[in-house]
């Protein structure tokens, strides 16, 4: 299986899964999986935070003295520092505690809300990391289709984008993720998803 797969869905847009650093993606907007904070941590957040340099701190602490702490399944964006991409959408994805506490509708809240917020700006393409696998202990396997599903979903719709790349850390989760994107033209049954491997 290469590593690399691209989904086309529709006639228009493009769901990617890659293996990588997604500090070094070129898309118009990256998504940080942050602390309702928004001021850095471990994991995706500290990465992204020391790629892109104190201006993203400086921005995210313009955007805390303004709204407060950011509740999860919620976004916002920032510029993005000395990053490739343009724009950091921040979103707090949910801490698992077995499913019972609504953490499925927050982790797709992430995801809708971290597009909205795209779209706002006019962006065409964002990379995602895996929201909530790490440290805040989601498994894997739960969290990719619904990550998927909700991102398809939303590119099947008129929007400015049109690519969505889930840049993952570690081949276990790119498993995880391939696994359930094979499963996606059958939740999708009527509108087109075509899979290949990216050269």
């Amino acid at each position: 299986m290469s590593r690399d797969l691209r989904y086309r869905i529709g006639k228009r847009s493009l769901l990617e899964l890659r293996l990588g650093d997604i500090t070094e993606e070129m898309t118009d907007a990256i998504v940080n999986a942050a602390n309702s904070s928004l001021l850095g941590g471990g994991g995706v957040d500290g990465a992204i935070h020391r790629a892109a340099g104190p201006q993203l701190l400086a921005e995210c602490r313009k955007v805390r003295d303004r709204r407060g702490s950011l509740p999860p399944g919620q976004a916002v964006i920032t510029p993005g520092g000395n990053l490739k991409a343009k724009f950091v959408i921040h979103t707090v994805g949910p801490v698992w505690s077995g499913g019972n506490r609504n953490e499925p509708q927050i982790l797709e809240s992430c995801y809708s809300s971290a597009i909205e917020q795209a779209c706002r700006q006019g962006c065409l393409s964002v990379s995602f990391p895996s929201i909530s696998t790490g440290i805040f202990g989601y498994p894997v396997d739960l969290a990719a289709p619904i990550a998927l599903g909700v991102v398809a979903g939303l590119l099947h719709q008129p929007r400015s984008v049109t690519l969505a790349r889930f840049v993952l850390f570690d081949q276990d989760t790119h498993r995880a993720y391939a696994e359930a994107a094979a499963e996606l033209p059958g939740l999708f049954p009527n509108f087109q998803i075509v899979a290949e491997p990216i050269a």
